[in-house]
């Protein structure tokens, strides 16, 4: 047992190191804007809308402030009274020169409501480049050439992570431990080592590569469109890449419950498609290794306490250090955020595996269920 706790100490340390130091690589903050190529391609954005939410006015103006050249905006909603279209047909008429519009219905395509509104965006797309982005991403003035320039020989997408920023309560600051120097972390290092995962809040396609894969509809074999991206762009021997420098996803205030359904919506999805990456997600929080390391200290005659005293000041001190180098927020509430997160983690873990519904935007789903195209 010691041994045993000794070598799950080491390795979970040496794991954790060193994915801050390839995701920091890949994450740090700076300046550097990215022009847009001489010859830049035309770009459509389909950003599917389903009612409103902190800070939508903000993310949805910043798709009309965009430094590139060629490009449309293509905003879809299921129905014709969801509450934002007001808000999207003062964007629109308040910047004529965009070329934008809204477009209206639901597709029943698939289990997923999300891809279900996508469908007619993904239609209506004009562009052989399609940008598919979340309502609530926010667009710095060089989003479309950042997610072109990441597109290389042998890729068959393009992503990138939410980065929580602004959060205006503890809830909001817990969402933002889970999304930024936990989730975000582990995709940039999976990502470095050529297995990289589709995120569905930005996504960058070439429509040739997902019409010859079966078009739009083939998201639909799998409740979450980001699973069936990745399994999509793999087998056809290609890989799914991640944009450097993620983008931000501004949160505003949000409530436990909040927080919770949707850590444990994503887990359960996890679990569902990818299972064998998602049975060691138990051991990536501090939790456990810093009890191997009380274990291990105490079989020496080392005071355990002073053990995982040093052990998790200098774990949550390199998160702190990545942290700082993205440019990502944090605050004097942030260690205990961090550490109420690696709380919870084996709990969302223990939890994805007792059942498989969850609720989105309204919606009653399950994982399990199978999904059809058509």
């Amino acid at each position: 047992m010691i041994l045993g706790a000794a070598a799950l100490f080491l390795i979970t340390f040496v794991l954790h190191f060193t994915s801050i130091i390839i995701a920091a690589a890949r994450c740090w903050a700076d300046q550097r804007y990215e022009v847009p190529p001489l010859d830049a391609p035309a770009v459509s954005l389909v950003r599917p809308v389903c009612g409103t939410e902190n800070y939508c006015e903000e993310t949805l103006r910043s798709t009309f402030n965009l430094d590139y050249p060629r490009y449309e905006i293509l905003f879809c909603a299921a129905h014709a009274h969801d509450p934002v279209l007001p808000l999207i047909e003062r964007l629109i008429a308040a910047h004529p020169r965009i070329d934008a519009k809204i477009l209206v219905g639901d597709d029943r395509v698939s289990g997923n409501p999300k891809l279900n509104n996508i469908v007619k965006g993904w239609r209506a797309a004009s562009a052989p480049w399609i940008v598919i982005a979340d309502s609530n991403v926010q667009m710095p003035r060089d989003y479309i050439q950042r997610l072109l320039s990441t597109w290389r020989p042998g890729t068959g997408l393009v992503c990138s992570p939410p980065v929580g920023s602004r959060p205006n309560n503890l809830w909001a600051e817990l969402e933002c431990a889970f999304l930024n120097t936990h989730e975000a972390r582990w995709q940039y290092v999976a990502d470095s080592i050529g297995l990289g995962f589709a995120q569905g809040k930005s996504m960058l396609w070439r429509r040739e590569i997902l019409e010859r894969a079966g078009g739009i509809e083939a998201l639909g074999r799998e409740l979450a469109g980001d699973a069936a991206s990745t399994k999509l762009v793999r087998g056809m021997g290609l890989r799914v890449r991640l944009a450097d420098r993620p983008f931000d996803q501004p949160l505003g205030a949000r409530t436990p419950a909040e927080v919770w359904n949707r850590q444990l919506r994503w887990a359960r999805l996890r679990r569902a498609s990818f299972k064998a990456f998602f049975i060691p997600e138990i051991l990536t929080g501090a939790l456990f290794p810093l009890a191997a390391c009380a274990i291990a200290a105490g079989s020496i005659g080392v005071s355990p306490i002073s053990a995982v005293l040093i052990a998790g000041t200098a774990w949550y001190g390199a998160e702190a250090l990545m942290a700082r180098a993205s440019g990502w927020h944090t605050s004097v509430r942030t260690p205990l955020v961090w550490m109420l997160r690696d709380l919870l983690l084996p709990l969302l873990w223990v939890q994805s595996w007792l059942g498989s519904t969850f609720v989105w935007r309204g919606n009653h789903m399950r994982v399990a269920r199978p999904q059809t195209v058509g």
